[in-house]
């Protein structure tokens, strides 16, 4: 399956989605240091509910070392600075879908740094700014699994 990668997250709720969303399509869920919250905080717990047992979650001290973990592996900045819509890639098995923290969203070093070809954004009218984390992780991470034909799913 592939990846999903939170680079810095702040908000404690998201972050639980997202678990809950990777426990339920199969994805590895990597949360790249400093988080804006503990993991043990109550919000985080309630919005992943039961499912963190469930997910595959690591964590890395900060992007150099998440690098070094996902050496080989083609990273998607997924950013609203993306060059091309989510939808006009074609995803392969290990992918890494790397998100920025909800408040800034991912450095421009970071974009900069990503092949033109590999900076995703989510379609959406002219005068929106941006979507909530968890919504975006979920919109498309589930193209990616779509076009894996969900692999794994009952």
């Amino acid at each position: 399956m592939f990846h999903i990668a939170l680079y810095e997250p702040e908000i404690a709720p998201n972050t639980g989605n997202i678990i809950r969303l990777c426990a339920n399509n199969g994805s590895h869920l990597h949360l790249i240091e400093p988080l804006g919250f503990d993991l043990e905080e109550k919000k985080l717990r309630r919005a992943g509910l039961d499912y963190a047992d469930l997910a595959r979650v690591t964590r890395h001290k900060n992007y150099d070392d998440f690098l070094v973990a996902m050496a080989g592996k083609r990273i998607m900045a997924c950013t609203t600075k993306g060059s091309r819509p989510h939808t006009q890639i074609a995803f392969a098995e290990d992918d890494v879908l790397l998100f920025g923290p909800e408040t800034r969203g991912l450095p421009m070093d970071i974009i900069n740094a990503t092949p033109l070809e590999q900076r995703l954004r989510i379609p959406m009218t002219a005068n929106s700014r941006s979507l909530n984390l968890s919504n975006s992780v979920a919109i498309i991470s589930y193209e990616a699994w779509r076009q894996l034909d969900f692999v794994g799913a009952q």
